[in-house]
């Protein structure tokens, strides 16, 4: 089995947008125990495969870059790890309505600059389009669509659909809340949504069977 196929098997897109799937690359990041999921540079690669960042080519050339240059990759995670950081605490103060950090507005600028050093406008058949430009093997290529993803989410008034987990032990993933009346509260439904649901019966019950035992003391 290839460390994609591997990665792909717990893989949870539930964000709505690329730059919140990869601030959920953490479980329980709200928590006081987080949990990383990006452990290692293959680990960011595989990722990348499986969101569409890389095709199987790129994949394979960066996964051979990085075994040719560990140093290399450890710095290229490390710097991930700490954009995505930064991007978390960006959008949990948006979601909140806290004041935004200044350095992580900067660290955020600063990835911007080098992102749309990058980019270029192509054409074809009278149609243009964004391309990102630039070598192949380079080993941070999949921060550049991140970095333009969060920054076209931050300056959009999709900003104002952002939402977070309400799971009270600290999920803290986020994601656009796209509910017409916009109640939603859960990463997914299927996962902190049914806890939460599950918690609340296994309450109602012993409330109810607390009741019970009262009444049936009273008429002793």
């Amino acid at each position: 089995m290839t460390a994609s196929a591997h990665f792909a098997d717990d893989l949870k897109l539930v964000a709505g947008e690329l730059c919140l799937d990869f601030a959920n690359t953490v479980d329980w990041h709200a928590s006081k125990s987080p949990q990383e999921r990006l452990k290692d540079y293959p680990r960011l690669v595989s990722w990348s495969r499986e969101v569409g960042l890389l095709d199987d080519a790129g994949e394979r050339r960066l996964r051979r870059e990085a075994m040719e240059d560990p140093v290399a990759a450890r710095k290229a995670l490390k710097r991930a790890v700490t954009l995505r950081e930064a991007l978390y605490r960006t959008f949990v103060s948006v979601v909140h309505g806290r004041p935004i950090d200044a350095s992580d507005l900067e660290l955020l600028n600063n990835a911007l600059a080098e992102a749309y050093h990058h980019l270029r406008l192509v054409s074809a058949r009278n149609e243009f389009d964004w391309e990102w430009a630039g070598k192949p093997q380079d080993l941070q290529q999949m921060l550049w669509p991140i970095v333009r993803s969060a920054a076209d989410l931050l300056t959009s008034d999709r900003r104002l659909k952002l939402g977070q987990c309400a799971d009270d032990r600290g999920c803290g993933w986020l994601f656009l809340d796209t509910s017409k009346n916009h109640s939603r509260r859960w990463c997914a439904m299927e996962d902190c949504g049914n806890r939460a649901k599950a918690r609340r019966h296994y309450q109602r019950s012993r409330r109810h069977e607390a009741v019970g035992r009262q009444e049936a003391r009273g008429t002793d």
